[in-house]
């Protein structure tokens, strides 16, 4: 069985063991599915998500024009405490950055390696939890506005890693910490003016990820260098997918490539 169309990152659903979904314009499939089964992936051609050209990725599955002029590619998407909608000035389309910075936003801390923090939109947990490969994960703070929450990640990570090591992360070498614990050392380090935002009393999230065996070492899977690649899959954890012989394929950094999938 084929499947042909652009990747975009896996869907997500958290259940007792995470599902994760490829939507392609005509397919939707259940990845779950296919573990224990031979698939193949062959790369056919570029396709921005956003203009639709056959013009070369640069990032975020946007071509070099789109990614550099699209308000949803701005900075303040990599870097939140660069955000600056609540003051009223615009970097590429205030409008659209008004919308996007200008709701509730989570400081959380992740554990899929080691311990990290970040910054998401209140909307996306757990889904950025799950797309980091955390294994547990909790709430730090819930502010009104990106540029709090991008503050209060700055603060805190001269305390705590805000990188995932995802080497770590897909060969398992995790342990279990009690975030609550972890929460609590670095509340002093919280900047005052989102001190009243703290979250005292959330639990930990933990999460479980369809995973039959995990690689001993692990090889990444580069379609732009190896436009063809076939392997028997063996779990699927943050947005990669693991195979037997070890390789581990990024989908999400595939994002913009039309493939054909093959289910053999």
């Amino acid at each position: 069985m084929k499947y042909e169309g652009v990747l975009t990152k896996m869907r997500t659903e958290l259940t007792s063991t995470v599902e994760y979904y490829l939507i392609f314009e005509s397919d939707f499939i259940n990845v779950n599915q296919l573990l224990n089964k031979r698939i193949s992936f062959n790369f056919l051609r570029f396709q921005c998500l956003h203009c639709g050209l056959q013009k070369k990725i640069f990032a975020q599955g946007y071509c070099y024009t789109c990614f550099s002029t699209l308000p949803q590619a701005g900075e303040w998407i990599r870097s939140p405490e660069r955000s600056t909608a609540h003051l009223d000035i615009e970097d590429r389309d205030l409008e659209f950055e008004k919308e996007a910075q200008l709701q509730p936003h989570i400081v959380y801390l992740a554990n899929s390696s080691d311990v990290k923090v970040g910054v998401t939109r209140k909307t996306q947990i757990p889904t950025r939890w799950i797309d980091q490969g955390a294994h547990e994960a909790i709430e730090i703070v819930e502010v009104p506005n990106r540029y709090l929450a991008g503050i209060t990640e700055v603060a805190l990570k001269s305390h705590v890693s805000d990188k995932t090591n995802w080497r770590k992360m897909l060969t398992n070498e995790v342990k279990d910490l009690n975030l609550e614990e972890e929460r609590e050392k670095l509340k002093q380090y919280i900047p005052a003016e989102a001190m009243e935002y703290y979250l005292e009393n959330n639990k930990e999230t933990e999460i479980h990820f369809p995973v039959l065996q995990f690689p001993k070492k692990v090889k990444t899977l580069n379609l732009f260098k190896q436009p063809f690649y076939e392997g028997v899959l063996k779990g699927i954890k943050g947005q990669y997918l693991i195979f037997e012989d070890g390789t581990a394929f990024n989908v999400r950094s595939h994002e913009g490539y039309v493939v054909e999938l093959g289910v053999l």
